[in-house]
């Protein structure tokens, strides 16, 4: 229901406006009265109305200042009607100036006000399906961005897109929080977003569900966000019903520096994630040793390569070269560990970088083979490598594909969207930063069809359901679907449909009747 106020300083205006009215037959409900214009600001700030009915003459403040007053102090203001005891054009043209959506004299008709609800019902019911249909076009077009940007993906063309979309400009400030629950039992995307606390920046979910908060940091004190960490762990501590570990990236700048900021939380989770009962853990305090050249490089360079172009045989004979090098060089055993532990980090890093949940590898192989420092010998690490690197191979084959399908899911749900604005391949491509033929493949893959016929097929039957349900003219229906040229818009409708849109529109109105 919508919700109405009604002010006037006539305690019997009040109540006979509320029980006479049939309030509920227009789909609105009288959620607070007020006697002046001072009690109206207050309660209008409480209780949110969707309309506001207002006498002209109130004392202190008038009816005409009060709406001004409230269009200050309420965004988006509620719909105006003025009540008015005269007949007085000057009030009315006021009351126009003010962008009222109504002017009413005492004593109301109930048939005038009655009527003036409904019009005032369905301006209000259309906004909001158009704000929400905003709404969730623009946060297609935010998650697209979060994740190319998680992916390390960036161009010019992104950085304009943080810059009008989230407000960041290059030199922003920028830290991340991450949630995780301390479970193997607990599905990580079940604690959501909830507590974390938005005004501090936007909020995101991760690939494998987990919260997260990428939080503007400049200016920011640190026990301001440790409070923001403290509050997210405590709100889904207690949803999960089990501990929840909070990581803190160091500092970044600009969106940009994303991929990094969240790379780091995760290595402070697989770092902390096993050994704490929860708590909140700060990247900058991590004090990994130092890799000397020649180990970053180490024996798994050739291994790597291998993993990411996904051949098993391949894979193999990399792991038996890099152990035969190692036994060669008698390296010890602490230090093989030391490699292959490094080897695990490039493996999460690479799969985070595509979205993914090191997890789902990590934890299943460590579930198998145990603890990284029990498998003292060579033969049994050699055989723990082997299974890392299958399973990492085939899962970032798995995680590409899916990547590909995330995509063009996305640009779908647009196209669905926005039908009826002039849509282009070249223009969708750019926006999601993609070659625009390789998105037209991607297209005609997912759907079927080409761009085009996919594009015509919707305004097609937009066309049909106005041409059954309004009078509109054959040429305005073909503008609000998303048809420049009318002509152009009856062939495609003659070719889809099988006749003509007059003769279409002819044959359901002979129906309806």
């Amino acid at each position: 229901m919508l919700k109405v106020m009604i002010v006037d300083d006539e305690p019997w205006v009040l109540e006979g406006l509320r029980t006479m009215v049939d309030w509920e037959k227009s789909g609105f409900e009288v959620c607070a009265e007020a006697l002046s214009a001072g009690e109206a600001l207050r309660l209008i700030r409480e209780h949110r109305p969707d309309l506001l009915l207002t006498d002209i003459n109130l004392p202190v403040m008038s009816g005409l200042e009060l709406i001004a007053a409230v269009k200050e102090a309420v965004d988006p203001p509620p719909r105006f009607v003025i009540l008015s005891g005269y007949d007085d054009f000057n009030y009315a043209r006021t009351a126009l100036r003010h962008k009222v959506d109504g002017y009413l004299l005492k004593p109301v008709d109930d048939e005038e006000i009655e009527e003036l609800l409904g019009k005032i019902s369905a301006i209000i019911q259309n906004e909001t399906a158009s704000r929400l249909e905003g709404q969730k076009k623009q946060n297609i077009l935010i998650h697209n961005l979060l994740s190319r940007c998680l992916q390390g993906d960036w161009s010019e063309e992104l950085e304009s897109a943080a810059c009008g979309l989230l407000g960041l400009q290059p030199d922003t400030e920028l830290q991340c929080i991450l949630a995780a629950a301390i479970s193997g039992t607990v599905g990580l995307n079940e604690g959501d977003t909830e507590g974390f606390p938005d005004h501090l920046g936007y909020v995101f979910q991760d690939p494998a569900g987990r919260a997260g908060l990428l939080v503007r940091s400049a200016g920011l004190s640190t026990e301001a966000l440790e409070a923001a960490a403290a509050q997210v762990q405590k709100v889904q501590s207690e949803k999960l019903g089990v501990p929840v570990a909070v990581m803190i990236s160091g500092r970044g700048t600009g969106l940009r520096s994303l991929q990094e900021l969240y790379t780091q939380t995760l290595e402070v989770w697989g770092l902390k994630y096993r050994k704490e009962r929860g708590g909140i853990f700060y990247y900058n305090d991590l004090r990994p040793a130092g890799l000397s050249p020649e180990f970053v490089s180490g024996h798994f360079t050739r291994v790597l390569d291998e993993v990411k172009e996904g051949e098993p045989e391949r894979i193999r004979a990399a792991v038996r070269e890099a152990f035969a090098a190692m036994t060669s060089k008698r390296v010890n055993i602490d230090a093989a560990q030391a490699e292959v532990a490094h080897l695990e980090m490039t493996f999460c890093r690479s799969i985070t970088e595509m979205q993914g949940d090191p997890d789902r590898i990590m934890c299943a192989m460590h579930k198998e083979y145990g603890n990284l420092g029990g498998l003292t010998d060579y033969y049994k690490l050699s055989l723990y490598v082997d299974r890392l690197c299958l399973e990492t191979a085939a899962y970032l084959t798995e995680l590409r594909a899916h990547n590909e399908g995330n995509t063009i899911y996305n640009v779908i749900q647009y196209v669905d969207l926005e039908f009826r604005s002039k849509l282009q391949l070249q223009d969708l491509a750019r926006q999601f930063h993609m070659n625009s033929a390789y998105l037209g493949q991607l297209f005609r893959k997912e759907t079927g069809r080409s761009f085009s016929d996919y594009l015509n097929d919707k305004r097609i039957e937009a066309a049909k359901s106005l041409l059954k349900r309004t009078q509109l003219k054959i040429s305005d229906i073909a503008v609000q679907v998303g048809f420049s040229n009318t002509d152009y818009f009856i062939d495609k409708f003659k070719g889809k449909v099988g006749s003509s849109p007059s003769v279409y529109k002819n044959a359901h109105k002979n129906k309806q009747l």
